[in-house]
């Protein structure tokens, strides 16, 4: 707990046998320490290489990133989500594939959503006056979720976390995504949308509504279902506001704040991962 790992480290327990047995020194799960004292120490030939060139092969993509390295490397995180959430204050994440490349932007998002929900059951030891509303939104969603949608759906909203999540096109959904969102969700709404989604959605708006009116939806003009009182509202059409001007120098200042409030130099995270991978293990002690 004083020193705790990070992914990085992970290729270097299947390489380096002392790093392994410094690592075991501070290991108490008995299911984990069965893992590398027995299984792994057993496994030989062909099986073990087959094993680690599957791990490298995992791991290896994210930590040969530097970006990602140095993300995913630092053992203690510079923000806490569950105050975010329970001090209610505003978190935002650039998850953009031509920033951080397709596999690194699900890995980031799939770790998040997965910490925000973690931290919404946390609330489960605090009382429910207590439970803050908090809003997730979640852009391009199918890349951040995983089939277990269903069980964020059904069990954040009594703890308080409420998504809005939006996405392009159906396809985009596997069958067991699509059926876990709409069996779950409590508001439903669609902007303007293409002949193949609007025969699919059409039954989500009737009677009031037919795909001919989904496909010639005006700019900035949806329709919306609602959950109402637990209450299931009838479809209507709703405007949207035009989306403001925004001021890229206040954009640049908070960037700036929030930098230097909870982030830390480059260099320091660098050089702490080098020593933690690459420095020799301090003797480990055997009783003889």
């Amino acid at each position: 707990k004083n020193n705790p790992g990070t992914l990085v480290e992970i290729p270097k327990m299947f390489t380096d046998p002392a790093f392994l047995q410094q690592r075991l020194q501070k290991v108490t799960d008995p299911i984990v320490r069965n893992f590398w004292l027995k299984e792994w120490q057993q496994t030989t030939g062909s099986t073990k290489s087959d094993m680690l060139g599957y791990v490298v092969s995992k791991v290896g993509r994210f930590i040969e990133n530097e970006m990602m390295r140095n993300i995913i490397g630092q053992s203690r995180s510079g923000f806490d989500l569950a105050k975010i959430m329970n001090g209610k204050k505003i978190f935002l994440a650039n998850l953009s594939k031509g920033l951080t490349g397709e596999v690194n932007s699900s890995l980031l998002g799939l770790i998040l959503v997965s910490k925000m929900q973690m931290a919404a059951m946390k609330r489960a030891l605090v009382s429910e006056d207590e439970r803050k509303d908090f809003y997730l939104y979640i852009d391009e969603f199918q890349n951040f979720t995983t089939d277990s949608i269903a069980t964020i759906l059904s069990e954040a909203r009594k703890y308080r976390l409420n998504l809005v999540m939006a996405h392009q096109y159906i396809p985009q959904l596997t069958d067991q995504i699509k059926n876990a969102v709409l069996g779950n969700v409590g508001t439903i709404g669609s902007f303007r949308i293409g002949a193949e989604d609007a025969e699919f959605l059409e039954k989500q708006f009737e009677p009031g509504f037919s795909r001919f009116d989904l496909v010639n939806l005006d700019n900035f003009s949806l329709i919306i279902k609602m959950m109402l009182n637990n209450k299931v509202s009838t479809p209507f059409k709703l405007g949207t506001a035009v989306p403001k001007k925004g001021r890229p120098e206040i954009v640049e200042a908070i960037k700036k704040i929030s930098k230097l409030k909870y982030g830390r130099p480059k260099e320091t995270v660098e050089q702490e991962i080098i020593q933690r991978s690459f420095a020799e293990p301090a003797p480990v002690a055997v009783k003889t």
